[in-house]
C-alpha cells in the first residue's frame, strides 16, 4: 500500500524559508497528482499546492504563489514543498498525498479533493 513520509519542517522565524520533502512510495505506477496540504488544530485541511506529475506542472493557492513553489524530482518520487517569507500564519502540520487525477482537474484546487485518501504524518511547521 502507499506510504507517505514528509519531511523538513520545523521552527523557523519569520521572513526565513523551509523546504519540505515528501517521498511516495508502495504504488505501482507513479501517481498522476500529488496534492500539498496544510491543516491547523480545529481547522479543515487546506489544498494549497499542486503537481501534475506527468507533465511536471503545479498549482499554488493565489494567496501563497508569491511565497510558495512546488517541485518533483529523483525520477517523480520525490516532492517538494519551497515555503519562502514564512509567516506566522504558516504555522501547520504540512502533508502530501498523491491522487489519480487528470491534469484539468489536478491543476485546480476546487476540484478531485475526494480523490486524496491517503495520508502521511504530516511535518509540523512552525513560525514565530
Amino acid at each position: 500500500h502507499v506510504q507517505l513520509v514528509e519531511s523538513g519542517g520545523g521552527s523557523a522565524q519569520a521572513g526565513e524559508s523551509l523546504t519540505l520533502s515528501c517521498v511516495i512510495s508502495g504504488q505501482p505506477t507513479l501517481p498522476a497528482c500529488v496534492g500539498w496540504f496544510r491543516q491547523t488544530p480545529g481547522k479543515e485541511r487546506e489544498d494549497i499546492a499542486r503537481i501534475h506529475t506527468v507533465s511536471e506542472t503545479t498549482i499554488i493557492d493565489d494567496s501563497l504563489k508569491d511565497r510558495v513553489s512546488a517541485s518533483l524530482a529523483n525520477r517523480k518520487t520525490l516532492y517538494y514543498l519551497h515555503l519562502t517569507a514564512l509567516e506566522p500564519e504558516d504555522t501547520a502540520t504540512y502533508y502530501c498525498s498523491p491522487a489519480p487525477l487528470a491534469r484539468s482537474s489536478c491543476l485546480d484546487l476546487q476540484m478531485g479533493r475526494p480523490q486524496f485518501v491517503a495520508w502521511g504524518q504530516g511535518t509540523q511547521v512552525t513560525v514565530s
